[in-house]
Order: structure tokens, then sequence, then C-alpha cells
């Protein structure tokens, strides 16, 4: 029987409760709470092994965040129909997840740990994300696994002027802040978000904010704690070290170390010259013949164990160097002062066939940026649990093994990747055209060359450079700057603007900054050091802010603005908008119409109802074919209208007349007196089927509706021509006076005589019959000759 389960609740600032449960799902892992806010329930388990593996150097934590879609009543639409890995969405909330926790665990613990957060129940107004981590930690909280702090996440928008906590999904569209921020009680952990060029003074606000609303939080988890009986945490193996040897190396090496670090190299220098120094001690190694092995000058044998903790030993050592020598000196690894941006070198238009493209390079921070245009088809589908969004604006980042100079195995993107990617995209989405204005699907794609720290950054700056060298109309150039912090026991620290990959590994914070002149876009900090204060963190932020203003002013030298043109390869786009009813007729029965029109015209054309009109979109690099396509699509929602002209095909012939389709899917009869000024016995030789012709519409046919053409209106009237005067019926007599009885007398075509004999004997085969005339009313004038039918004649209503 399951006993009864452990809860505990708190509400926001608006009334919205949240609720915190554990004891009666998921028993069995270490720790598992049920999080819930409305109809919104998270479950997140957390499981640890006891022992870390033998050899173990790293702390190997594994959080994943996965969305079930029966929470939301769906099947997910896969060929499998169940879930899968992990989608880009979910790998960025796992993200915002370990970089919360992982700080949070003691150095010395090198156990495995694994914590899974799901959502079991999807709320369509409730954003899990900001409450995934509280799930996660909450897990953690009611177990023994060692963290040494409970933590906590919230959303902090801004909306209409006033900061949310956790706004609705329907309220967060309509803010210009959106920041998730994660925190201990005392300490800001992690903030990741995006804004319409807030200002920094904004960024440390909604940061105050949301550690407010965080203590709320970790109150809970704590109350929910004692409530369960936890004591207190594992006891658990701490690793073999030897700090007699760690200050043997320390005398050893440190002199050279800081020879290296202060030489102004570059990477693969200093990274041969630090390497020479671990050779070089490794030549202190003896193998004895008795078996032992020692350290020439340190007195103590040494054993395997110890042998294997040469690498750590180094490396906390080159750490701790070097972070002294940038705090006392104000010196870096490449000889730049704190605020100096590396060397940069910008390109824009280097690449023929792409639509858009860029190079920049940063020191040896190298981005090759390409952008591509697209259609509405190619609009990328972002599924979660509770939402099915298209998207138009796409950027992927790639970061390939050689611009490290390493070699890998090609798996695809990390999360990583994913991470960095998502990170400039957001930035750069906030300058995109909206609307109707754009109709484009934008592709950015960054493929990493070189790589020495500040590669998403790179990004952004080579990205905003290839979408003005495509003619997207970008307002204003984004830029991007990495920060690192470094700080000392005596309350000394150091901000680095434009951080290496040496420099990011040993600081005490790294910050990613984006932004226009005018505000920031994008952010991303993580927090490794107790007690920042916000006067810290806001001199941070101000000196990101130079550093991103110099990078803009060498970007707006290179493309000061977005071409006003595309490039003539690129695609381009032909909007129209119809009334909805016109809809079914563009895409035709099964879609014939609109797939003839692709067909014959080499376009792709996409339609969709927006506002209760049809907004038909027609893409093509053939500016005639996109002419022809929109002219197509223009007949078939065109009304024909009296007097107006058109092109016309001739679709039939008749004895009458010929059939003309004026407009797409619309005919009309262009009688045969309408077609010449000239009198006509037939069209042969005239027209013919396939013909194309210019013809007017002069009316309609009073009985049928049917639409009159004309095409000699449309020609000079020859010279002498005299109408031909015009015959009411009433004038041509009773049908039985015309000629008298045709049985009988002059008006009998017969000629009287009645008995014919054979017929065919008479008159022979029917090719060599001569051609009957006939007479009107007995006299000489063919009835050719008289003033021609309408198109509203018997013969013509019914062929139409």
């Amino acid at each position: 029987m399951i006993p009864k389960p452990i809860s505990v609740s708190f509400k926001l600032d608006d009334g919205r409760e949240i609720s915190l449960e554990t004891g009666k799902m998921a028993r069995q892992a270490d720790g598992s709470v049920v999080v819930r806010m409305g109809n919104c329930m998270i479950l997140a388990t957390a499981v640890a092994n006891p022992e870390p593996k033998p050899g173990q150097s790293f702390f190997p934590l594994t959080v994943d965040y996965q969305e079930k879609f029966a929470s939301a009543g769906r099947i997910p639409g896969s060929f499998f129909k169940r879930e899968g890995r992990l989608s880009d969405y979910e790998v960025l909330i796992s993200r915002l997840i370990d970089r919360a926790l992982r700080p949070l665990f003691p150095d010395d613990y090198l156990c495995e740990v694994q914590v899974l957060v799901t959502l079991i129940s999807s709320d369509p107004e409730v954003m899990p994300d900001a409450l995934a981590c509280l799930a996660a930690s909450a897990a953690i909280a009611v177990s023994d696994i060692p963290i040494q702090e409970i933590i906590s996440e919230v959303r902090v928008a801004r909306i209409n002027g006033e900061y949310v906590i956790n706004p609705t999904r329907t309220q967060l569209k309509d803010a210009d802040m959106d920041f998730i921020i994660a925190a201990t009680e005392k300490n800001i952990m992690m903030v990741e978000g995006e804004s319409k060029e807030c200002q920094e003074a904004d960024v440390v606000k909604a940061i105050e904010l949301g550690h407010a609303a965080i203590r709320q939080q970790i109150k809970a988890q704590e109350q929910l704690r004692d409530m369960k009986g936890v004591a207190g945490k594992r006891e658990f193996t701490l690793p073999y070290k030897n700090e007699d040897l760690a200050k043997f190396i320390e005398g050893f090496a440190s002199e050279k170390i800081l020879k290296v670090a202060k030489g102004a190299l570059n990477k693969q220098e200093r990274k041969d010259a630090f390497k020479a120094i671990h050779e070089e001690f490794k030549a202190l190694i003896v193998a004895n013949e008795d078996g032992t092995t020692t350290i020439t000058g340190y007195a103590t044998p040494v054993t395997a164990e110890d042998l294997a903790l040469l690498g750590g030993i180094f490396h906390d050592l080159e750490k701790e160097i070097i972070r002294n020598m940038m705090l006392n000196d104000r010196v870096r690894l490449d000889g730049r002062g704190l605020e100096d941006v590396r060397v940069l070198t910008l390109e824009t238009d280097l690449l023929p066939s792409p639509h858009g493209s860029a190079l920049f390079t940063r020191g040896e921070t190298q981005s090759l940026t390409t952008v591509t245009l697209g259609t509405k088809e190619d609009e990328l589908l972002v599924e979660s649990a509770a939402t099915s969004d298209y998207k138009k604006f796409i950027l992927h980042y790639n970061f390939p093994p050689f611009s490290t100079g390493e070699i890998k195995p090609m798996r695809g993107p990390g999360r990583r990747e994913v991470g960095h990617g998502n990170l400039a995209k957001r930035s750069l989405e906030q300058m995109m055209p909206k609307g109707e204005a754009w109709p484009y699907t934008v592709r950015v794609v960054s493929d990493i060359l070189e790589s020495n720290g500040s590669s998403s950054m790179a990004t952004v700056c080579a990205g905003s450079m290839a979408l003005m060298d495509a003619g997207v109309p970008m307002p204003k150039h984004v830029s991007g700057v990495a920060m690192g912090l470094i700080s000392g026991k005596d309350k000394k620290y150091a901000i680095l603007t434009d951080i290496l990959g040496d420099e990011d590994h040993l600081g005490d914070m790294d910050f990613k900054v984006t932004g226009t002149r005018d505000g920031i876009c994008g952010i991303q900090m993580d927090i490794k050091v107790d007690g920042l204060s916000m006067d810290v963190m806001m001199q941070a932020l101000e000196q990101a802010r130079r550093g991103r203003l110099h990078i803009l002013n060498a970007m707006y030298e290179c493309i000061p603005a977005a071409r006003p043109e595309l490039k003539p390869h690129a695609p381009r786009i032909e909007q129209i908008n119809v009334d909805r009813e016109f809809i079914g007729a563009i895409i035709g029965p099964g879609g014939k119409i609109i797939q003839e029109i692709q067909r014959e015209t080499g376009t792709t054309i996409s339609i969709e109802e927006v506002n209760d009109r049809g907004e038909v979109k027609i893409f093509s690099s053939n500016k005639e074919a996109i002419e022809k396509a929109l002219a197509w699509i223009k007949g078939i929602v065109a009304v024909p209208e009296v007097g107006a002209e058109y092109e016309g095909v001739v679709k039939g012939i008749q004895t009458f007349g010929a059939f003309v389709e004026f407009l797409p899917g619309k005919q009309g009869l262009l009688h045969i007196s309408e077609v010449s000024w000239s009198r006509l016995d037939s069209l042969d030789g005239v027209l013919k089927e396939g013909d194309k012709i210019r013809v007017k519409l002069i009316g309609t046919d009073p009985k049928t509706g049917k639409l009159r053409l004309s095409r000699k209106v449309l020609m000079p009237k020859p010279e002498g021509y005299v109408e031909p005067e015009r015959r009411e019926r009433s004038d041509r007599g009773d049908r039985n006076d015309r000629g008298g009885d045709r049985r009988h007398g002059g008006g009998d075509r017969r000629g009287g005589d009645r008995d014919r004999g054979p017929r065919r004997d008479d008159r022979g085969p029917r090719e060599n019959r001569p051609r009957r005339e006939h007479h009107n009313n007995g006299g000489d004038q063919p009835q050719a000759q008289q003033e021609p039918q309408t198109p509203a004649a018997d013969d013509a209503d019914l062929a139409l």
C-alpha cells in the first residue's frame, strides 16, 4: 500500500498556486518529486551511484528533460508514434537545469548522478521550463545525494512595463524581456534570455526580482525535505590526493608556467609550451630495477595512483598561476589588457552562390556564415507537448573538430552546439523583419572554422553581416561579446572582455551579451563564485556594452546597412491577397489547378487563410516565372468586366464561331460575325484551336448569361465600310408566306415534281453532290447575306 504522500505548496504574487509532492510516485529513486501548477505536472527523479567508477576523474552528471505527448492528449507524429531522442527544445531545457545544478556539487564528488525530469501533464497556459529546475532541485533535496545547496529557477518577463514572475504562455507573447534565472538562497547561478534592446539596469532589476521569487521556492523545498525527515547527505569516498607531490610539482613548474603565461603566445604555441613542461617533468620519473618508481629530487617513491594525479596537479597549478597573473598584473594570456578585443577581420559577399555570406574573424576564432532564403514550405515545425509552431527564422551552429585541430567522429550537433545556436538565434531574431513585409523563411548556418573562445558570439556577428549581405531588411546590426570574471580572496576581481578558450575554463563567471547600439538582445550567464554583488555584475555588463560597441563599429564599416536588393540569383516572393471564396478555385479539385500553375511556370506557390482572406505567395528565382504565375492567379480571381480587353486562347471551333478562354476557367463565345469586319462563311484558315488572340468582352447573352466576345472591335474598320441594315423578325413576314406553299408552286424546293425516283441513283454519292443554296422567300439573295445572328442564337445556345 502506498503511504500518504507528503506535500507543500506556496502561491505566486498573482495568487497562482504551486505544489510539491513526494512519496507517491517513483519511490525507488533516491529522490522524486511531482511539481504541479494548474494542470501542469512535472515528475523529477534523482539517482546517484554509491561509488565512483574506477579511474573516474570528472563529475558525470546527466540531466534529461522530456515531454510526454500523452501529457497533452496527443500521439507523437513520428513514424514509430513514440517519443524518441530529445528535441532541441528539450535539450535547451535540460541545459538550463544542468548549468544551474552542476556547480553546486562538491569538487571531490565523482559518483555518477542522473536527473530525469518528465512532463506528465500539460497545461496550455503554463510554461514547464520555468518549473523544471524547481522539480529537479526538489528531487535532490529530498534525497541523500550530497549537493551543497538547494536551488530553483523562475522566468521573469517584462510585459507592458511590468515585471511578471512565471507569466502564462499568452502573456509571454507581449513581453519585451524574457529571462530564466537560477539562484540559491544567497547567490545567482545562471541567467539566460532575450529582450528587445533592454538596458543593463533592466537586466539587473529582473535578476533581483527573480532572486526574491526563488527564495520563496527554496523555503518550500526545505520544508518538504524536513517533512520527509532527511537528516543529512550521504558520505562519499574522497578521491586520492598527494599534497606533498603537488607541492613538489609547484616548486618545479611554477616559474616555467608563469613565463609561458606571460609570453603572449598564440593558442597552439602556448599549448605546446605547457606540454613541454609536462614532458620535462615526466623525464624525471625513473622506473627502478626493484620495481619501484621514483621522481628525481622527490624523496618518496611514487605509485601508479600518484602518477595518475600528474595531469590534474598541473592543470590546477596552471589555473592558479594564470588567475593570479591577471588579478595582480592585469595582463592576459595573449598579452591584451583586460578590456581589449582581439583583432577583427570582417568580409561579406565572399561566396558567389549562397544568398548571403560573411566571414568573421576575431583573433583565432572564425565563423563562416551563410544565409538561405526559402518559402513557407521551408518553415521549421517545432513541436512540444502543448504546442506545434512553425518557425520562419532558423539558425544552425556547427562546430567541426578541425576548428580546434582535433580528430573526432562527426555524430551531428551536440548539446553545446544546440545551446550556442539558440543564443545566436534569439539575439538575431530581435532585429528580423516581421509580418507580411517579409514573407521569406530564412536559414542562417554558422560553420566555426577556428575556435579559441567566443565562437557563439562570432556566430551572432557573422550572422548579422550575412543577413544584411543577403538583403534582409534588418534595421540594425547585432553583435556579441563573451566576458569573464576572476575573483580573489581579498575581494580583488578582474573583468575580462572577449575571453579566450583557456580564460573561459579558469574564470569564476562567464557570460555572453549580445545587442545593438541601443540595447541588449540576448544574454547567457553562468556564475561559479559565491557572493557576487550586483555592483560587480553591473560593472561587468557595462564593460560588455563597451566591447559590444567596439565590434559594432567594425561591422558597420564592413557593411553599413542591408543591401537594397536581393542577390540576382536569390529567390523572389510575390504576394497577393484574395477573397477567401477564391482559395478553392486557385487550388482546384485535388490540387489540380495549383499543381498545373507550378508545373507550367516553375514556381512554388503557397496559400494560407489569414483573417478571412486568402494569402497567396509565389516563390521563384525567375522574375518572368513569377509574373506568369501571378497573372494566372489574378485571372482566376478576376471578375470579367464588360468593355475590358483580354488575351485569350481559342479552345474550340464551331460553324457559328469560336469558344475563347480569356481568363483562367472562363470562356466566352466569339461569334463568327465578331471575328472580322469581312464576311466569313467559316473560320477555316482564320482561327484554330490553341491560337492566342486579343478580344473584348462586349456583353452577356440576355437569355443564358453567356459571355459575348468580339475581335473585330479591336481591329481598324475598313474604309467605306457600311453597317448592314438590321431588320426585325416582324419585317420578315409569316413563315407560311415565304414563297408560298413549299409543297406546291414556285417556292417548292423540289420543283413541283414529287416523283424523284431512286434517291441515290438520281443524286449520286454524297461527296459528288453539288452544294445546295437555301433561298429566303423564294428570292435570289442567299440566306448567308442576311443580318448575322448574335451569340444568343439557338444553335450557339445549344453549343454552349
